[in-house]
């Protein structure tokens, strides 16, 4: 019997579902906090206790969340016990390599990404997954693996793929990492992993400086990359493009996504199906039906007002979902409500925060979700972006009525937090405000 510590945590709900389709024995314990992850894993039959120290037995193999240390007594009464403790990483890295494996890194899309491409790959071939958004399946008849991979802690260091996807390079995670050299150090030993090739943005400014031993291929907007998309058009409906790789045209692809981050997620994918020898029409067909990835631009429509949950948390992220929105909706009122993740991500990207912001109409930010403590940052707050907005407020659970006076509005509720819980409080007084009915 394998017990998850930690089982409600996105990658680990997506690990423990694909252990239990693999025809492992599963159980796990958390916080009884709610969180979305459950449904899933009671669906399959999966146990979740809360945390107890009692819960932890002789004979069980203990898989320990990122998030969990010594100071949880599950943990300290496993390691009393003597018993076999893998990390996360160590987990997926183990089961992973029973596949060929496409391990999607990067410091922004690498949900979107695997997400799509698992979507791509299942339906052409099949295929297991493990999503950063709670997603996990597998079967032991698949041959491909598609697998999100973090670059916090160099955690990503513990697969061996056959794919390496870095959608970009960029500084975060800035309680572990020093600087961008140190970033771009986690990456290249990372993608001198792959057994085959790597698959790299080839715009970013710092994927060309890795300098690998596997090939590297290069997919992008600009005419020096190997994969590249030509007569891009963008409209309210989405995204159509050509496809050329090392010069010769591939196909012709029309996305339902909004975005230039989308078109380049899709363009990743494409180079891998390609270079796996997959059927352009097959690969359009697919990603044309990809219903997206879970809070990544979820739409809810409630009259004439569109609210979107987005798991945006970096300044890259929330500029980018801010321009899908105003691809998607030219005619309406752009509204930004966002919630920060970590004090020192807050002050470090303050300035860049606001500067993504301010491309919305009108922006709200909320207070920070902290989950750990951050030496040296124990002053900061909401305020250091909100002071450089050119158009902003504060917003909690207690205000969330001053979203009540838009019409004809997107409401962008923005956060890798629980934000969701302010925007179904706001959708709730907006359809009494509109006299509709909650259903059942």
């Amino acid at each position: 019997m394998y017990h998850f510590i930690g089982i409600k945590g996105t990658g680990m709900s997506a690990l423990a579902q694909i252990m239990c389709d693999l025809g492992y024995e599963v159980q796990g314990s958390d916080k009884t906090d709610a969180f979305f992850t459950e449904e899933v894993l009671k669906e399959k039959g999966i146990k979740i206790l809360p945390f107890d120290e009692n819960n932890i037995k002789p004979g069980l193999i203990i898989v320990q969340g990122n998030a969990f240390n010594e100071h949880n007594p599950e943990v300290k009464k496993a390691k009393e016990l003597n018993l076999k403790i893998y990390t996360y990483q160590e987990m997926v890295g183990k089961l992973t390599g029973m596949f060929k494996t496409i391990a999607v890194s990067g410091c922004h899309g690498k949900t979107t990404t695997t997400a799509m491409l698992s979507h791509v790959l299942y339906n052409i071939t099949g295929c297991n997954y493990l999503i950063g958004d709670g997603s996990g399946k597998a079967s032991k008849e698949n041959n491909y693996f598609a697998l999100e991979a973090c670059e916090y802690k160099r955690h990503f260091l513990a697969y061996d793929p056959t794919y390496v996807i870095i959608t970009n390079i960029e500084l975060d995670h800035i309680d572990y990492y020093k600087n961008i050299d140190d970033v771009i150090d986690a990456f290249r030993s990372f993608a001198n992993k792959a057994d085959k090739m790597v698959l790299a943005y080839g715009d970013d400014p710092y994927t060309h400086t890795l300098e690998v031993n596997p090939p590297i291929f290069y997919y992008g907007l600009k005419e020096d990359n190997d994969i590249q998309a030509k007569d891009v058009e963008y409209s309210n409906e989405g995204t159509e493009f050509d496809v050329f790789v090392e010069g010769n045209y591939y196909g012709h692809f029309d996305l339902p996504l909004f975005g230039k981050h989308m078109l380049l997620n899709a363009l990743a994918i494409i180079g891998v199906c390609y270079y796996e020898r997959m059927e352009a029409k097959d690969v359009a067909k697919n990603l044309k039906t990809f219903p997206g990835a879970k809070r990544r631009f979820k739409e809810n429509r409630i009259g004439n007002i569109i609210t979107v949950d987005d798991y945006a948390h970096h300044p890259t992220e929330v500029k980018v979902t801010i321009k899908a929105a105003k691809q998607k909706y030219p005619d309406k009122k752009i509204i930004a409500i966002l919630k920060t993740h970590t004090l020192s991500r807050t002050k470090e990207f303050a300035e860049d925060f606001a500067e993504a912001l301010n491309l919305a109409d009108k922006s709200y930010v909320m207070d920070i979700g902290v989950d750990r403590e951050e030496d040296g940052y124990e002053d900061v707050t909401y305020q250091v972006i909100l002071e450089k907005l050119n158009n902003g407020e504060y917003i909690s659970l207690d205000s969330v009525d001053k979203l009540l006076e838009y019409e004809n509005a997107v409401l962008l509720f923005m956060s890798s937090k629980d934000i969701y819980v302010l925007q179904r409080e706001y959708e709730k007084r907006l359809k009494e405000k509109l006299g509709i009915e909650e259903s059942k």
